[in-house]
């Protein structure tokens, strides 16, 4: 295997992570009968997001670069608002 299908295979396996958010977001909402987001989306979010940020930085893709490092912001933001809205309860 090549240096290069390695990493085309770790894009992927981002993109499935990254991907897969949406079908737990959904399957979950469908549960619950309302529009739900479970934590797992946002740790789905976080862990795709840093393996497509790791190709896009083998790739030199600024414009993924960019995108990829501020949405770790936001899932991570995501993570510490429940984990504090759980210590209240």
């Amino acid at each position: 295997m090549s240096y290069e299908t390695l990493w085309v295979g770790v894009g992927l396996l981002g993109q499935c992570i990254f991907g897969a958010r949406f079908i737990v977001q959904w399957l979950y909402s469908e549960a619950k009968k309302k529009s739900v987001i479970p934590v797992s989306f946002w740790y789905l979010s976080l862990v795709g997001s840093f393996i497509l940020l790791a190709y896009a930085l083998y790739k030199k893709d600024p414009v993924f670069i960019l995108g990829f490092s501020l949405n770790s912001v936001v899932y991570i933001r995501n993570l510490v608002l429940i984990k504090n809205e759980k210590k209240e309860d």
